[in-house]
């Protein structure tokens, strides 16, 4: 497995746990569960960020 496959893969990952956060942050909201949805916002913002610094460095050619 090369380093831009590797980067794909953890990429991938942080999409997943964008779309938990988004699922956590719903619950919590409706369930009136603040550690829910602070958690869930976490996991948005944490997999976002990482999703578009490990395809940002990728396509720049950083290895």
């Amino acid at each position: 497995m090369t380093s831009s496959d590797g980067r794909m893969l953890f990429s991938a990952i942080a999409v997943f746990v964008a779309l938990g956060g988004i699922g956590v942050s719903i619950r919590g909201l409706l369930f009136d569960e603040p550690s829910f949805f602070r958690y869930g916002i976490a996991g948005v913002v944490g997999g976002v960020a990482c999703f578009v610094w490990l395809l940002n460095s990728a396509r720049d050619g950083n290895s």
